[in-house]
């Protein structure tokens, strides 16, 4: 497996130790943590336990289901930098009350979606185009 994916797939379990324990927290006391914990609680989940398992897995198996390379290396490499830096900027603007950052995390959070789903569609374009050439 790729380096970059093991990483996507261990960011995604750090992130949902960081889900729960924001629960938890919560649950003990709401006033422990600062901000918009649901909000933030969701996004620690949802982008980075849920979405961040689906880019390491998917970005290992689609390619392999179908015998062809990763259309993008570098696609995937940035995939791994915006969404590793846009969740976090949204929890910190969730903490803070600071919006700004939580737009530009959103923003990056939602290029490395982009980036991920045009790099699958085009490795699908480009397994389908040859196997219809044999």
């Amino acid at each position: 497996m790729h380096k970059r994916n093991r990483l996507f797939v261990s960011i995604a379990l750090v992130y949902g130790l960081l889900g729960g324990l924001v629960a938890i927290l919560r649950l003990i006391d709401p006033a422990l943590i600062p901000g918009n914990v649901p909000r933030m609680h969701g996004h620690i989940m949802l982008l980075g336990l849920i979405l961040m398992m689906i880019y390491g897995i998917a970005l290992h198996v689609l390619p392999r289901f179908g015998g062809f390379p990763l259309y993008s290396e570098r696609m995937a490499d940035w995939q791994l930098y915006l969404a590793n830096a846009g969740l976090p900027l949204m929890i910190v603007g969730w903490l803070t009350f600071i919006d700004g950052w939580v737009i530009a995390g959103g923003l990056l959070s939602y290029a490395a979606i982009i980036l991920f789903g045009l790099n699958m569609i085009l490795t699908v374009r480009a397994a389908r185009s040859v196997s219809h050439e044999s």
